[in-house]
């Protein structure tokens, strides 16, 4: 369920936009489907979690320009811009505390090896290095209709593929915690 309510956005976006192909009317609707998932967030745990945070500035400023200028392409730059700041974060989180993130969110459900986080974390730091210029290629090289479809069913079959691949690479290396 958190899944869904978490892509309730990009699913509005997508279905406006295939129901009009009009990239500026499904950003004007995304804008608000984007405020109402962080509200209703906020209502319901009186906290939202940073990654809703950054999409809804993104969304704000990017999907805004996108309304008010009448150009599709400040839109198509959100999903890039989402992914290089977690590279950032993920590649930063090495030299701050203890842990890098990958160890934060994981670490008190699997033990592994402390090069084995590294490895992993820096793995995530590719991912979205990559994610975010695929998505520049796909946007700028495609037709929009092309770029709505990669945005809801490319990059998340993207992510999909390499959570199974970490999967993997997590099962070899499995420590077994007593």
């Amino acid at each position: 369920m958190k899944l869904l309510f978490d892509f309730l956005p990009i699913l509005v976006f997508f279905l406006v936009y295939k129901s009009t192909d009009d990239i500026i009317l499904a950003t004007a609707v995304l804008i608000p489907a984007t405020l109402i998932q962080v509200g209703f967030t906020w209502f319901k745990n009186r906290q939202v979690e940073k990654m809703h945070i950054i999409s809804l500035a993104l969304v704000v400023l990017l999907g805004g320009a996108t309304v008010l200028l009448g150009d599709g392409d400040f839109i198509k730059w959100k999903p890039t811009i989402v992914n290089w700041l977690f590279a950032i974060a993920f590649f930063g989180s090495q030299f701050i505390g203890q842990r890098n993130i990958i160890e934060r969110m994981m670490g008190d459900k699997i033990e592994l090896p402390h090069k084995t986080w590294r490895t992993l974390n820096l793995a995530w730091v590719g991912f979205f290095i990559l994610s975010g210029s695929v998505n520049l290629y796909v946007a700028f090289n495609f037709s929009e209709d092309f770029w709505v479809d990669f945005k809801l069913f490319g990059l998340l079959g993207m992510t999909i593929v390499f959570i199974i691949l970490q999967g993997i690479y997590l099962s070899s290396h499995l420590q077994n915690k007593e």
